[in-house]
């Protein structure tokens, strides 16, 4: 596939689901083919809803090289074949980045989501061979995560407008993750966002679709996916006044806490299990925050 068919699997709201543990902290793959088939009722799974497993909200960091093509083929394998899944990678050298992706798209996956190589203090044009030559070496679609809150120096380190503009040859470069250091100027995706799908990481969901935007990140939708599957079909309807108003109900309602998935998923019934360390688990006290909010707001728990 070339670059438009592709953007058409990552777009929206990619829904970054957790991760399923046990409680001793093992993968609860069984539980995970269960949330996944149940997710697929709710909605996600769709070329704008994609499963986006092994991210940072999935705790893909903390998974090792053995855990996540295992994590991957479960939700591939309980989605089924009409699903869009994409696999979050951790930052690594290329050769090793090229391993991976290629393994997640033996998988089934349909995207990738990969961070910058931030462990290489990369600059500009570290990023643009980086990405080149994994998009050469796969046939699916990669959106960038661009992370330079973890580089050294973030304002020379991100990826930025004349880079995005460089990899208009690297074919399966489809989408960017975007968000930029303070004292940058957000609106630089106005010049390319019509060669790439911008995906907001920064909670301007409309100044984004606005921008020409293709979508944002969620941490609400593995717990209540019409919310957001009505916020996106607002924004394609440019119904920006009632996506505003509709957003600016559930952040108040949210005001306390609890808008993660965990604690929301909890609410309602379908625990995830523990989270592994440092990372803290959910307590009883975050998941009434959540419960809560989710009444106040008029949705099923």
């Amino acid at each position: 596939m070339d670059r438009e068919q592709l953007k058409g699997f990552i777009q929206g709201t990619p829904a970054p689901i957790p991760t399923p543990f046990d409680e001793n902290y093992h993968l609860d793959l069984a539980k995970l083919a269960d949330l996944t088939k149940w997710w697929v009722e709710q909605g996600i799974g769709t070329k704008t809803t994609a499963f986006k497993v092994a991210s940072a909200m999935g705790q893909g960091p903390d998974l090792s090289d053995d855990e996540w093509p295992h994590l991957l083929r479960t939700v591939v394998n309980a989605a089924g074949t009409d699903a869009t899944v994409i696999c979050a990678l951790k930052a690594k050298n290329t050769l090793h980045t090229i391993e991976d992706a290629q393994r997640a798209q033996d998988l089934g996956a349909v995207g990738l989501q990969l961070d910058l190589p931030f462990f290489h203090h990369p600059d500009q044009d570290s990023h643009v061979r980086h990405f080149t030559d994994i998009s050469d070496a796969i046939d699916i679609g990669i959106m960038i995560y661009n992370t330079h809150w973890f580089c050294s120096d973030p304002a020379k380190e991100y990826v930025n407008a004349d880079t995005m503009l460089r990899l208009k040859q690297a074919e399966r470069v489809v989408a960017i993750k975007w968000s930029v250091p303070t004292g940058e100027d957000y609106d630089q995706m106005c010049r390319f966002s019509d060669v790439f799908n911008v995906i907001d990481n920064t909670g301007a969901e409309i100044r984004c679709h606005r921008n020409g935007g293709r979508g944002y990140i969620s941490s609400i939708i593995p717990g209540y996916a019409a919310y957001d599957i009505e916020l996106w079909n607002l924004l394609e309807a440019g119904c920006y006044d009632e996506a505003q108003a509709l957003k600016d109900r559930v952040v108040a309602a949210f005001a306390s806490g609890g808008a993660t998935a965990k604690p929301m998923l909890a609410a309602i019934g379908r625990p995830v299990g523990p989270s592994r360390p440092p990372s803290l688990s959910t307590d009883d006290a975050q998941i009434e925050i959540a419960r809560k909010a989710m009444i106040e707001l008029g949705w099923s728990v």
